[in-house]
């Protein structure tokens, strides 16, 4: 609040540093600030105190600067400033009588200043482009683009002199430097390009030092990055063609000891922990299963499965009675080769699937997209039959290549940051690599089963007496198929509490008067899971009441019958029950307080529930091969205000469509991009409604779903103009959007998306833990900055286009239909990527 009023009267703040120093001030103050409140004077006046206070900061704008810092000497403190900062320092310290916090800030604000240039070159791009607000729009990740830097690079500024063929070119100085690289500030007016080779004499450095270098260093030009009229600034890299062992001594030795005084690059770390941090978000709320298939001679087969909360129930639904996958027939060689024919790098089909029980034993029956469409009284019949099961479902099935070594992805660190960066630096271990080195493909399977479509399907007419034709999409039992390797995804455990292993004696009483009984597993404050004698009937969301009768025996204190808990998850056999204290008004629960005290009084006595992987190091290897290949549209909720906004959206190494909508407007900010969501969501959908939709929902709840209808139409002048969205909660009816899609049909392009909305934890920030550590090192305020940003995100979103298989399923005219989808084809021809 202060701060805004401040900013408020910024002018006017203005103003009266101009009079700061003069001995008549309080009079002036009086005067030009009669007008205002009382409360809004006494913050001016605090704010005038605070910059008449004496400083004692070391001046040093070596690399903030566009001039040629020099030492400059006050009061027996030594600063380092170019003319134009010296000039406004002997100016500002003559008004005030003295160095004051205004001097500091006048100095740091100078018009030459690095960060005051780009933030008025921002303006300046906000005032010729309208629209592109940065505060508003929303920050791209592009996934797994941070890179692991061999070494550290210095922010140090020294004069240097560039030799390129014959031609000696002068006004350059280093920004950066490293023992293989260094970045350069050169006059724009001499012409480098990329594959040049320079020579570098480091004069500001050899007036102190003796390096032996008679024909100075030789570079190659990496890139040429242009910054403002007075200098460009140029990436070089090192030939080492002097073969220097003396020189490289020196210049790793000379970083090193002054890397706290003239500060570390952060740049590439900071990139890695933002992108690093909005990974460890989605790929714990990915609603597709991964499924990766190795190669056995010239035969592909499902071998590692990756899960996690919101998709684990697909690789459950694929299991039969002996929980033997069906994957490996659903998903044979015929039909991977079918889908590999495909021209497009992400291969893309449709699976329809059913399961029928005889006898005690369950059977799969599935058929592509590509199998239905060669009869139409065929796919009549497989959609008829198969959509009047309650196992019935559709998914989208998503193949693209796969590489054993992505799954090593160091860490941004260089191994001279420290000694323990080289130890977590490690490829994969033996056994994991033994698991993943035939690993070629990656295949993601969404379950997009609507009951509009289900009900679309089950209306259709078929010939019942042809039923057997079915046989032919049945799949047999593999009597010793191969190995299926199901690993779950490791990340922070989101508990709010920690669970201790327990086992006491729990009587379980259901609402219509059933007792149950057995033990519990592990117990926290706030849940219990407990093992029940007998299979129960009980299901998510149910209200139960549990006697603890041993652990009665040693409190007087609490009442431990009739504890009302809430059934939060049930395992397949009916016999696990995870259960979580059920709180009515402001009552306290006496289960709460009890197993509180019980922990606090024997925390070193019980054991902590800690799941141990089964083969260490796996999730993360193939955590990391996910992450190297995705080809889905991750979005990001941030809070913002009462309500949410569109705060990041995420690029695999596959864009999809949406990305290619939206990359048309790129804006880059702070070597930083961003882009304008304009109504990607519509603004009444993402404002109160889902906000007050996920603030009902917990962390452990299964995902918000919807339907996304996109017009698009690419002859708009602006992205704002081309874009127009409807969205409705999957199963509502979507009879009012006839209108909005015979629009689309007509004459722009239509898409559709499955929404899945899934509430946040907190971020894993041990996940992170080292590289913040780095920069927390050299640049704390930084590093809770990026800290502070991942806590701001509410809500992760996953985007699954249906558009093929959806639209077909409406009241559409297939003319229409097949125009629109040939129009789409066209454009998406033309786009890049």
């Amino acid at each position: 609040m202060a701060e805004d009023k401040l900013q408020q009267y910024q002018d006017l703040i203005d103003e009266l540093k101009i009079d700061l120093g003069d001995p008549n001030f309080d009079f002036i103050f009086k005067q030009k600030t009669a007008q205002l409140s009382k409360p809004d004077q006494f913050l001016l006046k605090m704010e005038m105190a605070r910059l008449s206070q004496p400083v004692a900061r070391f001046i040093d704008l070596r690399g903030q600067v566009s001039g040629q810092v020099k030492p400059y000497e006050y009061e027996g403190k030594q600063h380092f400033m170019d003319d134009v900062a010296i000039r406004v320092f002997e100016q500002e310290v003559a008004r005030y009588g003295g160095y004051t916090l205004a001097v500091y800030e006048a100095v740091m604000n100078t018009d030459n200043n690095f960060k005051v240039m780009q933030k008025q070159a921002a303006q300046q791009q906000d005032e010729d482009t309208p629209g592109q607000d940065i505060s508003q729009a929303t920050q791209y990740i592009r996934f797994a683009s941070y890179e692991s830097r061999i070494e550290e690079r210095m922010n140090y500024s020294i004069k240097i002199t560039v030799e390129f063929g014959n031609q000696r070119l002068a006004n350059a100085s280093t920004s950066d430097i490293s023992l293989s690289g260094a970045k350069i500030k050169l006059a724009p007016n001499y012409h480098l390009h990329k594959g040049d080779l320079v020579s570098l004499r480091l004069v500001g450095l050899e007036q102190d030092f003796e390096l032996g270098l008679k024909s100075g260093i030789q570079y190659e030009v990496v890139a040429v990055d242009p910054v403002s009229n007075e200098y460009n600034h140029i990436r070089l890299k090192r030939t080492f063609v002097e073969n220097n062992s003396g020189f490289d001594e020196f210049l790793q030795s000379f970083i090193h000891g002054n890397k706290r005084r003239y500060k570390i690059n952060l740049d590439n770390t900071m990139d890695a922990v933002v992108c690093k941090g909005y990974e460890q978000y989605y790929l714990p709320r990915v609603n597709s299963l991964f499924v990766f298939f190795s190669q056995a001679k010239t035969m592909l087969y499902p071998s590692l499965v990756l899960t996690n909360e919101n998709n684990a129930h697909i690789n459950y639904y694929f299991e039969d009675e002996r929980k033997t996958s069906s994957l490996y027939s659903v998903f044979n060689q015929q039909r991977l080769d079918m889908l590999l024919q495909r021209p497009e790098p992400v291969k893309e089909a449709y699976c329809y699937t059913f399961t029928h029980g005889k006898n005690g034993k369950i059977y799969f029956y599935s058929a592509f997209d590509w199998e239905l469409k060669k009869s139409a009284e065929l796919h009549h019949l497989f959609m008829g039959f198969g959509s009047q099961k309650d196992s019935w479902r559709i998914f989208k099935v998503q193949l693209m290549p796969s590489h054993h070594e992505d799954a090593f992805i160091p860490l941004s660190l260089p191994s001279s940051a420290g000694k323990n960066v080289e130890k977590l630096n490690k490829r994969p271990t033996p056994r994991v690599q033994g698991l993943i080195e035939n690993v070629k493909y990656l295949m993601t399977l969404s379950d997009i089963t609507t009951e509009q479509q289900t009900a679309y399907y089950q209306a259709l007419q078929y010939a019942k007496e042809q039923v057997n034709l079915i046989k032919q999409f049945g799949h047999g039992k593999a009597k010793v198929p191969p190995p299926l390797e199901v690993v779950a995804l490791e990340y922070v455990n989101l508990r709010s509490h920690k669970r201790y292993l327990y086992k006491t004696a729990v009587t379980v009483a259901t609402e219509d008067g059933q007792a149950l009984h057995g033990h519990t597993r592990d117990f926290s404050v706030m849940g219990l899971q407990v093992a029940l004698d007998e299979p129960a009937t009980l299901q998510k969301g149910d209200i139960v009441h549990l006697d603890l009768p041993e652990l009665q025996k040693i409190t007087k204190q609490h009442n431990l019958t009739k504890l009302r808990y809430e059934v939060m998850a049930v395992n397949k056999a009916k016999t696990i029950i995870n259960l979580k204290v059920n709180i009515l008004s402001n009552v306290q629960h006496t289960a709460i307080t009890f197993f509180k005290i019980l922990i606090e009084n024997n925390k070193n006595k019980l054991q902590p529930c800690e799941e141990a992987p089964r083969i260490p190091g796996l999730s993360h290897a193939l955590r990391n091969m996910v992450t190297k290949s995705i080809c889905q549209f991750p979005l990001y909720l941030h809070k913002s205000a009462a309500h949410f906004k569109i705060g990041a959206i995420g690029q695999g190494l596959y864009p999809t469509t949406l990305h290619k909508i939206l990359l048309s407007e790129v804006i880059h900010h702070n070597h930083q991009e961003y882009v304008q969501p304009h109504g990607l969501l519509p603004s009444d959908f993402i404002g109160e409604y889902l906000s007050e939709r996920l603030r009902k929902q917990s962390r452990q709840d299964k995902p918000l779903q919807y339907t996304v209808f996109l017009r698009f139409d690419p002859k708009a002048q602006t992205l704002k103009e081309a874009i127009k969205t409807q969205c409705v909660a999957v199963g509502e009816s979507l009879d009012p959007l006839f209108l909005f899609i015979k629009r689309a049909l007509k004459k722009e392009l239509l898409f559709v998306f499955h929404l899945y909305i899934s509430k946040t934890g907190r971020p894993d920030m041990d996940y992170l833990a080292n590289e913040l550590r780095y920069v927390s090192h050299y640049a704390i305020h930084k590093a809770k900055g990026l800290e502070e940003a991942l806590w701001n995100v509410a809500g992760v979103c996953d985007m699954i286009e249906v558009t093929d298989q959806l639209l077909p399923t409406l009241d559409v005219e297939d003319s229409q239909l097949a125009a629109m989808l040939e129009r789409k084809r066209a454009w998406l021809a033309t786009q890049p990527g």
